[in-house]
């Protein structure tokens, strides 16, 4: 019970802090993306690219936390403490991988697009993430 407790704080925390605006390429929002943001072909075919590498990154990473789960001790707090820190190192791969998904996506944005993402993200006061010159 401890643990989830702890690994709820852990993870409202997260939530608490984050202020990049995602996309969130991995969910099943792919179709809604692409009626939002106006996607061509071209787009298309990249982000459904990118979301089946995403998913088979993100499964790896979801292994090595059920591997954590059942083989970590979890008798006493000291043990639970060191599981919640190794977790913890796994959960900020899945946010920093999901995020440099999202940053690819955004990338391959045209101008127009670029706009509607940042008014978008402003309206929700989050930091949109940048778009690099070409």
């Amino acid at each position: 019970m401890r643990l989830r407790i702890l690994l709820f704080f852990q993870f409202f925390l997260f939530l608490v802090n984050a202020q990049d605006c995602t996309l969130d390429l991995g969910s099943d929002n792919l179709e809604l993306i692409t009626k939002v943001f106006q996607l061509n072909e071209a787009q298309i075919g990249q982000v459904e690219g990118w979301k089946a590498q995403l998913a088979v990154e993100s499964r790896l990473i979801e292994e090595q936390i059920k591997e954590l789960f059942n083989t970590h001790p979890q008798s006493n707090y000291d043990e639970i403490e060191a599981m919640s820190k190794k977790y913890k190192v796994f959960q900020d791969k899945l946010v920093n991988l999901s995020l440099s998904y999202d940053n690819k996506l955004v990338q391959v944005f045209n101008d127009k697009q670029y706009e509607r993402y940042v008014t978008l993200c402003n309206e929700a006061a989050l930091d949109p993430l940048i778009k690099k010159s070409q």
